[in-house]
């Protein structure tokens, strides 16, 4: 902000694409063990979202500046057809953050500048997955209601729930010459507590033998598995911490970096639990991330009148440890971007900006070989892709 004049508003928007497209191995199974036994269709879980943000910087007097900005830091969509493969380890994830950080920034010296922040984030979850019908009738009454893993007698369960917490940021800019500057940020870990509901939907045969066993409880003591229930989850957003160095080469080109670590083993795992003695667990959630690492580089070119030209490239890690502990609400790997883009100033007050990425990314194992609360586990490849446009508007008073 201590680099700005007056006011500047932005305004953008990006629409990402992307692609989970599954293919079985045929070796995944259902509550029997058995490998192949599960049955199911292929599924491309990817969905397309548009993703906005808004910043607002002023310059006020003796070297200080403030700005609030609205972000969307951390999102999740996968969704999948019904009757897919992996249906028992997840149907449809949404989850969304959106951030509102006030900030205020003090340029020290000529040279160094401080700024801190405080993030106040909302977050909402909804997730859904199938229940093996004939799995859950054999566990509870000793005898099937169908044959396992048949997509006509599935049940299901949506878990949905939001929460709204705090958390900070802080940074450093020093420009170390007319030419060159170098960037550190840290933004603070955030704790989100959700409370939601959990919802059922049983099949008619399976709903009767929890009807019998909640009304009779010497069947079954304390026994309120697979009925509508409220839900407490608890996750920790990741902390991350930046550093950014900028040459402008000569008039015409400008070269920039950037190194991003992020605190992902905070996330080691989402307990989500059920209120009255239902199931508090459910292998899908246990995350296990890593710590990981992003790095870039890019361009700037400037012709010399009021256009602006760039490109980058980027290694974005992915925070997932192995192919055993991939989940299919996020079945991330490793990544590489590429990024170009353009900006034009018609006058000093306004100018936009278009880009597009591309993210290539590996062909994804998964091996979910610890079975689900419905005993199947899953085996097969994902084909990924990611593809975001973006647009934005920026306006100096």
């Amino acid at each position: 902000m201590t680099r700005l004049s007056g006011q500047q508003v932005v305004v953008a928007g990006h629409v990402v694409a992307v692609g989970f497209d599954y293919k079985d191995s045929g070796d995944s199974s259902d509550a029997s063990g058995v490998p192949g036994s599960l049955t199911g269709t292929n599924s491309d879980g990817g969905e397309t979202a548009f993703v906005p943000n808004f910043y607002w910087a002023s310059a006020l007097d003796n070297g200080l500046h403030v700005g609030v900005g609205v972000n969307v830091p951390f999102g999740l969509a996968t969704d999948y057809d019904d009757g897919w493969y992996g249906r028992y380890h997840g149907l449809k994830s949404e989850i969304t953050a959106i951030n509102i950080n006030p900030a205020i920034a003090w340029k020290v010296t000529d040279t160094v500048s401080l700024g801190f922040g405080l993030s106040y984030q909302y977050i909402d979850v909804e997730l859904t997955q199938n229940i093996d019908s004939s799995a859950a009738c054999f566990n509870l009454s000793g005898s099937p209601c169908g044959a396992f893993s048949d997509p006509a007698i599935d049940s299901s369960l949506k878990l949905e729930g939001d929460d709204s917490s705090f958390g900070w940021n802080v940074g450093v800019l020093w420009e170390m010459s007319k030419k060159d500057r170098i960037g550190i940020a840290y933004r603070s870990e955030i704790k989100q507590d959700v409370e939601g509901n959990a919802t059922y939907n049983l099949y008619a045969p399976l709903q009767g033998i929890v009807d019998l066993a909640n009304t009779n409880p010497p069947l079954a003591p304390n026994f309120s598995i697979l009925s509508n229930t409220t839900l407490t989850a608890a996750a920790q957003l990741p902390e991350t911490f930046s550093v950014s160095y900028v040459r402008d080469i000569n008039a015409n080109w400008t070269f920039l970096a950037d190194y991003t670590w992020t605190g992902w083993s905070h996330l080691d795992s989402i307990d989500v639990v059920l209120a009255g003695n239902a199931p508090g667990r459910d292998p899908a959630l246990e995350l296990a991330f890593q710590n990981t690492n992003r790095v870039a580089v890019g361009a700037h070119y400037k012709p010399g009148n009021n256009w602006i030209f760039r490109g980058g490239l980027a290694y974005d890690e992915a925070p997932v440890r192995s192919d055993s502990q991939r989940t299919v609400r996020i079945p991330d790997n490793d990544r590489t971007w590429l990024s170009l883009g353009f900006g034009y100033a018609p006058s000093t007050s306004w100018s936009f900006d278009l880009g597009y990425s591309h993210l290539f990314v590996s062909d994804t194992d998964i091996n979910s070989n610890l079975p689900t609360s419905s005993g199947a586990t899953l085996i097969g490849t994902y084909d990924a892709s990611v593809d975001i446009l973006s647009a934005g508007v920026n306006f100096n008073f």
